[in-house]
């Protein structure tokens, strides 16, 4: 499998790719740049750092700013605040996160500094914000598996992924347990989705490469090589949802990793041979 540069964006923090099934539209971020693409173009640029987004039943996306949820009308770029968290610690930001099949919104918050186990990872409904997990660092990836049984999850430094029970009916999660352990060679575990075989994909942070992993037996299964230093999410797209959608970033990188991988900061395509878990919509 190859991967090919879909746009050379050189994002300082390309994140969140997003894929609206109903125009057939890639969204995704440069979360640092405060910037919203569609496609290869720029959709928006905010006045505050924008962490993660998923697309909405009734038009347009949902977002989380540094510490509110957002929505966004794309045709117009206007932005409605919907909720906001309370007593989340100043240094914080909301980071990675994505919309359950029912069309929760599951988003978690990192500290800045990238040290302190200050971060949650909270649930949104539309109505009220559901804190599922405290004392997270980076609270990154997230996914499901087929059956929606399963709920995934990643705090990067701890190089693990969790699995939890997932309740579709109320959000609710039990039953933690690690399913992968990520060795110190491939590189820092960062955005993450599942296709329809019940396998992970994992973007690698200083990895230069998305890996695939058996979360029934914690084996890992491909190491997909990415020309990009700094690899930071992937989600399914395309009209077969069998398209990885891989975005990158050029934060921290002095000036001979960028010359080694001049690519770093792009958004890349890779054609599999599966069919991805689809982008749900926020239900709001």
């Amino acid at each position: 499998m190859q991967v090919e540069l879909l746009f050379d964006s050189k994002a300082l923090l390309g994140e969140s790719p997003v894929w609206e099934a109903r125009t057939q539209t890639l969204y995704w971020l440069d979360i640092l740049n405060k910037r919203v693409y569609a496609d290869g173009e720029l959709l928006v640029e905010l006045d505050d750092l924008i962490g993660c987004m998923a697309p909405r039943k009734s038009g347009g996306l949902i977002l989380t700013t540094r510490f509110s949820f957002t929505s966004l009308e794309v045709d117009t770029t206007k932005l409605t605040l919907l909720s906001s968290l309370e007593n989340e610690p100043s240094n914080n930001r909301f980071n990675d996160g994505k919309c359950d099949p029912r069309g929760r919104f599951l988003a978690g918050t990192m500290d800045m500094g990238e040290s302190d186990p200050s971060g949650s990872l909270y649930s949104f409904d539309g109505k009220s914000i559901t804190k599922l997990l405290s004392s997270t660092t980076i609270s990154n990836g997230l996914t499901w598996s087929p059956d929606y049984k399963a709920f995934y999850y990643i705090d990067t430094p701890t190089r693990e992924v969790k699995a939890f029970d997932y309740d579709l009916e109320t959000g609710a999660i039990a039953n933690p347990r690690v399913v992968v352990r990520v060795p110190e060679s491939l590189g820092w575990p960062d955005g993450m989705t599942s296709d329809m075989q019940g396998n992970l994909w994992i973007a690698m942070w200083g990895g230069a490469q998305v890996t695939k992993w058996d979360p029934n037996t914690g084996k890992l299964l491909e190491q997909i090589p990415v020309p990009a230093m700094n690899v930071s999410s992937c989600i399914f797209g395309g009209k077969n949802l069998n398209e990885l959608y891989i975005t990158s970033a050029r934060k921290g990188l002095d000036e001979a990793a960028l010359t080694r991988y001049p690519l770093t900061g792009g958004v890349f395509r890779l054609q599999t041979k599966v069919e991805g878990v689809p982008t749900f919509e926020f239900a709001e």
